[in-house]
């Protein structure tokens, strides 16, 4: 269910479905990098302004899902228009700054976003831009990144499947918004 905050600008109704922070694991493999099952935390969240600030930390997983090493972390601010125009400005840790554009479907939770323009410091990596797919699917967060270099083309480079994390105080409130159960609990189920 998607709830959509009382202080929430009213511009960012339409990313609503975003904000929460979401966990979960994914998949990179780029030619010339490492292949890895990693895990994500991404967190979109509003201070009433006209934005929602997102930050994304992930790290590289072993076989048994155990964090090895960070991956990589980016942060950012997002805006939509009235015409469900979205735009994104995204620093990543590589040394790369990136202007996303992109649209919100019509009538359904996704964003197709490409980038406008890149920036990048001496000492980051080659890349030239690339492209990013979120989706609410299912009440999950998925989503999946692609990108090109000089050398390689725009091509798939990490996906990942996030779950909305739920925090002790919204806990708190499920409870008190439960309806009342029968001495037994057994009844609640019939």
């Amino acid at each position: 269910m998607i709830e959509i905050p009382s202080d929430l600008n009213p511009d960012l109704v339409p990313l609503a479905f975003l904000l929460g922070t979401w966990e979960g694991a994914g998949v990179s493999d780029f030619p010339g990098a490492e292949k890895c099952n990693f895990g994500q935390s991404v967190t979109f969240s509003h201070d009433g302004r006209d934005f929602l600030e997102y930050t994304s930390h992930s790290w590289v997983l072993d076989n048994e899902g155990n964090k090895v090493r960070p991956l990589e972390s980016e942060s950012g601010y997002w805006r939509i228009d009235k015409n469900r125009q979205v735009e994104i400005v995204m620093v990543r840790d590589q040394g790369i700054v990136e202007i996303w554009y992109g649209e919100l479907a019509d009538q359904k939770p996704q964003i197709d976003l490409a980038t406008d323009a890149v920036a990048r410091t001496a000492a980051s990596g080659p890349y030239t831009g690339g492209k990013r797919l979120y989706g609410y699917v299912k009440s999950d967060l998925m989503w999946v990144g692609e990108k090109a270099t000089p050398e390689v083309p725009l091509r798939p480079y990490m996906s990942a499947h996030l779950k909305k994390v739920v925090t002790p105080e919204e806990v708190a409130e499920m409870a008190r918004n439960l309806p009342d159960m029968p001495d037994d609990g057994i009844a609640f189920f019939k």
